[in-house]
């Protein structure tokens, strides 16, 4: 699971920016939604413009050199801080496997340029490089002990390197440095407000109507919205080779997604991933940025539920839609207030003490939270 996340000079977050997802409290409610001590279904609020989805893209910066998943460069073009001198970005992010901490830090100065990596497993210090000092890098990992240490002018990833160069001795060490490597590459980022685009998880996409007919969702799909008010008969046609779903009417058929308002389409968005966070269980971390700008207020609260079924996948969401905020969905340590240089949980944006029974919402709105 992911822990922490600490941020310095990248995009909107100049001076360090420190995400901590294990800073939870004690709350009897809702203990579906944290688990191992850290957050496991959290949803951060904030105005425009605080850096919320700077966060799920610093989150994701590591899928553009840890892996080979689909990644959206022109996402990343303004990558330093605007009000900064320094020439690099720095980013540490902690995580917890099975009880076992790893800590990975490096430095960019932009996407695809890594200047510094180091990794560390329960305290131990296994792989290091500075590129502005030495070429030559340390690795303390069984397994290998005899692989060449310098890179050159590389810019290959040391996570990368080693495990692409060596057969690892099955220790605890190295199931940690797989788990880390596995988790990374399960990772998924998901936005449809202004445009429609994720980062991670797979790399090439499928296409959506394709993959719900080949998944035999199409029924369920129809329930789905049937349950959100979007009353519809669907069915699987295939049109120059390709599946499209087809909208049933008493005198016509027509595709689906072309007759489909924008928020219906954020819906079967969700529902093309939904499908691999409920059938496939392999994502392992989910941030949907604004997950839900178009969905009234029902469908908001019917996504989180479901959602939280979703034990096997650490959930992030950002949204400004205030009704969500009540201990019926979450815990106040699971609610984020963020602003340009800070994030807190309710409970940690309060001196007052929390229970089930107050409206977080009504304090929310009166400022109770700093």
């Amino acid at each position: 699971m992911l822990k922490k996340v600490e941020i310095t000079n990248f995009k909107s977050f100049n001076e360090k920016f420190t995400f901590d997802l294990s800073d939870t409290s004690d709350f009897d409610f809702n203990p579906e939604c944290i688990k191992n001590g850290i957050v496991n279904t959290g949803i951060i609020y904030g105005a425009n413009g605080c850096g919320k989805s700077n966060l799920g893209l610093a989150i994701f910066d590591m899928v553009s050199h840890l892996t080979d998943n689909d990644f959206i460069k022109e996402k990343y073009m303004n990558y330093l801080n605007a009000n900064s001198n320094k020439n690099k970005a720095f980013f540490k992010f902690t995580f917890v496997f099975d009880e076992v901490e790893v800590i990975y830090e490096y430095s960019k100065k932009d996407y695809q340029t890594l200047i510094s990596e180091k990794l560390t497993i329960n305290n131990q210090e296994i792989i290091f490089i500075d590129r502005e000092k030495s070429t030559k890098f340390e690795v303390d990992i069984e397994g290998a002990e005899h692989l060449q240490n310098d890179v050159g002018n590389s810019g290959i990833s040391l996570i990368n390197y080693v495990a692409n160069n060596t057969i690892l001795k099955d220790t605890l060490s190295n199931q940690t440095f797989n788990s880390f490597r596995v988790f990374v590459d399960k990772i998924l980022l998901v936005k449809t407000l202004d445009e429609i685009f994720y980062i991670g998880y797979e790399n090439g996409g499928s296409d959506i109507e394709d993959d719900i007919i080949n998944r035999a969702n199409l029924k369920d799909l129809e329930e789905f919205l049937n349950r959100a008010g979007i009353k519809c008969e669907l069915k699987a046609t295939n049109i120059n080779g390709k599946d499209r779903i087809l909208s049933i009417y008493d005198n016509k058929e027509m595709l689906f997604w072309e007759i489909a308002s924008s928020g219906t389409k954020a819906l079967i968005i969700f529902y093309f991933w939904y499908q691999r966070l409920r059938d496939d269980k392999d994502i392992s971390f989910i941030f949907i940025d604004e997950f839900d700008a178009f969905y009234h207020n029902e469908i908001s609260r019917s996504i989180i539920k479901k959602l939280k079924e979703i034990t096997d996948t650490q959930i992030i969401l950002t949204t400004h839609n205030t009704s969500n905020i009540s201990n019926d969905l979450l815990r106040p340590d699971c609610y984020f207030v963020m602003a340009s240089d800070s994030i807190k949980s309710l409970s940690n944006a309060t001196v007052q003490e929390l229970r089930k029974a107050h409206n977080i919402e009504k304090m929310y709105r009166a400022g109770a939270f700093e």
